[in-house]
């Protein structure tokens, strides 16, 4: 009999705004956005959870975060900061464990089965963590504890700020046949709406959906949707990896305007799918291209290289709108649209996942 895995997801709460909170008195319990000027064509790094109640997210224009939260205060971001509180993080992991699979400066993935002090269970590793972060760093951590990243991830984001939820094999289907489908890891904005005009709705929904039916939806990813909704993920927790590029990319179900709303989330979903495809490799890609085909089948891509390899969702994802929004608008409509990660490293060559703040000041400087 296999052995059960005892894995954790640690995921830092509002990491970099945090860090500006902790390291300014006068911003603590105040709307903080970390990200570029709200006078210029700057953009959403991250908020404070103050700021979210607003309903400011990453990736959001500035001008449009400052018209919903006019109170809000935007602060440059310090690279060399959030490099270093990182590097102490990873530190404290490594206690544990040297099964880390780093995600991005702010969450990572740990496979503490046998771990290298001996504590019998993961909660009480998960618990010793979230206590040395806070005691060490100051700030919040949230942790999801259980015996495969998939569920592990949903579970640090389950009670998010300084969460702390376990999902025991006995107990899993039940949380997972109540979770909103839009809650499923690597399950965006257009999938859920897709799946929701099913009548799928939850977990529950998307398990009475067979294998042969997902798959004719949603092609590969359907095989993914499939074991998710049974709580089945045997991707191991590996620390290190390899490959070229990762892409995503989709024929549209109509051609849409370039300033349709509907565009906008279909490219957040192939970010989504890009970011779980390359954290899955164990990669950063240092190239972001956007890739669109107009009604007249001509094509055009748009490159960005980057000083430092990024993979989470919402790194792709700004870089990925800022060279949507430099796109000219025409009377073209756009009928196939493509996200792709290239000039691969392996995630063990570097810990400084900061192209997006590196990206945004260099563009801002780039205005004055």
């Amino acid at each position: 009999m296999d052995e059960i895995k005892k894995i954790i997801h640690i995921d830092m709460d509002a990491f970099y705004a945090s860090v500006e909170q902790r390291d300014n008195p006068e911003l603590r319990g105040k709307p903080v956005i970390v990200g570029g000027d709200p006078h210029s064509r700057g953009v959403v790094a991250t908020c404070s959870y103050e700021a979210r109640a607003y309903g400011i997210h990453s990736a959001m224009p500035a001008k449009i975060a400052q018209k919903r939260c006019p109170y809000a205060i935007f602060v440059r971001p310090r690279f060399d900061v959030y490099r270093e509180v990182s590097e102490q993080i990873r530190d404290i992991f490594h206690r544990y464990t040297d099964l880390v699979e780093p995600l991005s400066l702010d969450e990572a993935f740990l496979d503490v089965t046998n771990p290298k002090i001996p504590i019998k269970y993961a909660t009480t590793i998960a618990k010793f963590i979230k206590r040395d972060i806070l005691i060490e760093t100051g700030l919040s951590a949230s942790a999801g504890v259980s015996y495969n990243k998939f569920l592990a991830k949903l579970a640090s984001d389950y009670q998010k700020p300084n969460g702390f939820t376990v999902i025991m094999p006995g107990d899993a289907q039940q949380f997972l046949d109540k979770l909103p489908i839009e809650k499923f890891f690597g399950i965006g904005k257009v999938t859920s709406k897709t799946l929701k005009t099913l009548g799928i709705k939850n977990g529950y929904d998307l398990r009475q959906m067979s294998l042969y039916d997902l798959e004719k939806i949603f092609k590969s990813r359907g095989y993914f949707y499939y074991n998710f909704a049974r709580g089945i993920d045997n991707r191991p927790v590996e620390p290190y990896r390899e490959r070229k590029s990762v892409g995503s990319e989709t024929t549209l179900d109509h051609n849409y305007r370039l300033d349709e709303e509907e565009i906008v989330d279909i490219l957040d979903e192939l970010c989504l799918d890009v970011s779980n495809r390359i954290t899955y490799l164990n990669k950063l890609g240092k190239t972001v291209t956007l890739k669109m085909k107009f009604e007249d089948f001509t094509q055009i891509t748009r490159s960005l290289s980057l000083e430092h390899g990024i993979s989470s969702h919402e790194d792709i994802r700004t870089n990925i709108y800022n060279l949507f929004r430099n796109i000219p608008q025409n009377n073209l409509q756009i009928r196939l649209v493509g996200v792709t990660l290239s000039n691969l490293i392996d995630i063990n060559e570097t810990c400084h996942n900061i192209t997006l703040f590196e990206y945004m000041k260099n563009i801002e400087d780039d205005k004055k």
